[in-house]
């Protein structure tokens, strides 16, 4: 499973012909709103701002569901948020045949038209989230930096940074202080810590303070 934003390039993971198997997509709702969100902004689109005020829905029953197992994710989806969905589709179905093709509005619903098994994925596997964000969030910092990564000097030290920064980004999904993590790790490993207790050393078994 693959949660992605639109870009096409990610439809080729999900065709049947691909080695080692396809892929199953998640769609990001987040990347869905931005689009409505900047017709709302407008003021000029009752639908697009009713879809945002719709949408508010969504996030407030993972707001509720955060954090819990998989099965009882996908149950309160499917009572509370599979109805919003499918209004949202009914909604957008039937203004995309009264409105101008071209219009940016008509634009956005296409986006989730063309998508919107991959939009309805994540009601019925609670692995799957609403959103992209927490990804997104995670990256940001290399992002912003893009430019220092080209400094990294080989292959070899390019792969480096990534798993630095994975690792750094995982002691931040873990609530951990990053640089209290890799100060104390690094410590261990200079005063000879054994490979076979490498686990140990791993973000979500860092004890804080």
């Amino acid at each position: 499973m693959l949660q992605t934003d639109g870009y096409a390039a990610y439809r080729r993971l999900a065709e049947a012909g691909r080695a080692g198997g396809p892929v199953t997509l998640a769609a990001c709702w987040a990347h869905l709103r931005r689009a409505f969100f900047k017709l709302h902004v407008l003021g000029d689109s009752p639908t697009a701002t009713w879809t945002v005020e719709t949408m508010a829905t969504l996030w407030a029953v993972e707001d509720q569901v955060r954090g819990s197992l998989p099965e009882i994710r996908r149950a309160a989806r499917q009572q509370h948020a599979a109805p919003v969905v499918a209004t949202l589709f009914e909604r957008w179905e039937a203004e995309l045949r009264r409105i101008p093709a071209k219009s940016k509005l008509a634009d956005a619903i296409r986006q989730a038209l063309r998508r919107r098994h991959d939009f309805e994925f994540y009601l019925a596997d609670g692995r799957a989230e609403l959103d992209s964000n927490t990804v997104e969030r995670a990256i940001r910092p290399q992002t912003l930096t893009r430019k220092n990564s080209l400094f990294a000097g080989s292959d070899g030290g390019g792969r480096t940074w990534a798993t630095i920064a994975t690792l750094l980004a995982t002691a931040k999904l873990n609530g951990i202080d990053p640089a209290a993590w890799l100060t104390v790790t690094l410590e261990r490993i200079a005063a000879g810590w054994p490979n076979r207790d490498l686990d140990a050393l791993l973000p979500w078994n860092h004890e804080q303070g």
